[in-house]
């Protein structure tokens, strides 16, 4: 409570290094910083701490006798999805990082490791657990509906007329002030077995037509572009386009207009299936453009998306904001993940707003822009 004169318990690190030098030193750094800190000589000792003590982020050595820190991550992973894994090594090497990689771990440091490095990296860690654990509370509180397919024939009729008849519905997304910041470009089509932007995907999907959905809907957006210099869009990927070598290419038709596209990435869906995903969002990157994380709150909870994707901006999910002003609950949480997101230099979107109410509450609790039919519909921009 403040000002009761207690004090609030940093968050709790465990640190693991055979170096014993070492181990102080990390130990005194981070104890300074502020942080509890528990000390491990090796991989066997670390076990013993992790099955009775749950921790904010581990600090692990890679080259360490008898369980190895890779070893340990694959130990931490059985026991907990969330918390932030930072590896140290003395001894780079693509095959540890690859490994390093596969099983979760956010950051992967080089020796000699600066006190400001060290610290940053674990600081940003805990922003991430802590963001990992509102994630995971706001997904237990929201379910998702099964999207239902029809038999494959008539499902292969359906989507081709879909990709000819694709057209896209701009909704402007605006700061508080009314400002238009940019416009987010949603699916439409005029193929009545496929009456939503789910059902067309999820169409796309079954028939393994992913890559044709993606890059209709990426032409489509920018033969609006090349006609509107002034427009900022935001643009939805499917994880699966990440794999996409058109996307990356000179032929991509939206490259040209890279620096005015946000590239939104659901939280629905997994991105574990994509080959070394950070690499394939620095080429976007280089390239121009921004990345979104998109209905963040209703996807998969832990720390893969934010981690992998390095996000600048973030959409919070329409499941957080509708009635948001009547239910405290939710307003603690959009409130944590907010402040959360500050904390680490994102923007966040509101997205869904329906009623003044709503919109007047998101503002309150620092959403940076805004999102919904209150602020406008969709439309064609043409």
């Amino acid at each position: 409570m403040v000002g009761s004169g207690a004090e609030v318990p940093g968050p709790r690190i465990l640190i693991v290094d055979d170096d014993a030098e070492l181990l102080r030193a990390y130990t005194r750094l981070l104890t300074k910083a502020g942080f509890r800190i528990d000390p491990a000589a090796d991989g066997a000792a670390a076990t013993v701490l992790l099955a009775k003590t749950r921790y904010d982020a581990v600090v692990s050595d890679i080259a360490m006798p008898g369980m190895d820190g890779i070893q340990l991550l694959r130990k931490v992973r059985e026991r907990d999805t969330d918390v932030p894994v930072i590896l140290v090594t003395a001894t780079p090497s693509l095959e540890t990082a690859i490994r390093a990689v596969e099983y979760g771990a956010l950051r992967y440091l080089v020796k000699p490791v600066g006190p400001t490095v060290l610290e940053e990296a674990v600081r940003r860690a805990v922003r991430l657990h802590e963001l990992a654990r509102v994630k995971r509370e706001v997904v237990e509180r929201v379910a998702t509906p099964e999207m239902r397919l029809s038999d494959r024939p008539s499902l292969e009729l359906g989507f081709e007329n879909a990709l000819a008849t694709l057209w896209m519905a701009y909704q402007p997304i605006t700061s508080p002030a009314g400002a238009i910041f940019g416009y987010e470009a949603l699916l439409r089509c005029h193929e009545p077995t496929l009456p939503s932007p789910g059902a067309i995907i999820a169409a796309a999907e079954r028939l393994g037509q992913l890559n044709e959905l993606g890059r209709a809907i990426r032409a489509n957006v920018a033969s609006l572009l090349d006609r509107r210099p002034d427009l900022t869009a935001f643009v939805n990927l499917h994880t699966k386009d990440l794999a996409d070598e058109e996307l990356y290419g000179l032929t991509s038709p939206l490259l040209a207009h890279a620096p005015r596209v946000v590239l939104e990435i659901t939280e629905r869906a997994a991105l574990d299936q994509i080959r070394d995903v950070p690499s394939k969002v620095e080429r976007l990157r280089k390239k121009g453009f921004r990345i979104a994380i998109d209905d963040l709150g209703a996807g998969y909870a832990g720390l893969t998306s934010f981690a992998q994707l390095i996000p600048e901006i973030v959409k919070l999910d329409i499941s957080l904001v509708h009635g948001i002003d009547g239910d405290p609950i939710r307003q603690k949480l959009v409130l944590a993940m907010t402040r959360l997101c500050h904390d680490m230099d994102l923007i966040v979107v509101a997205e869904g707003i329906e009623t003044q109410g709503e919109r007047d509450l998101l503002v309150e609790l620092g959403c940076d822009l805004m999102q919904g039919f209150l602020l406008g519909r969709p439309e064609p921009l043409d």
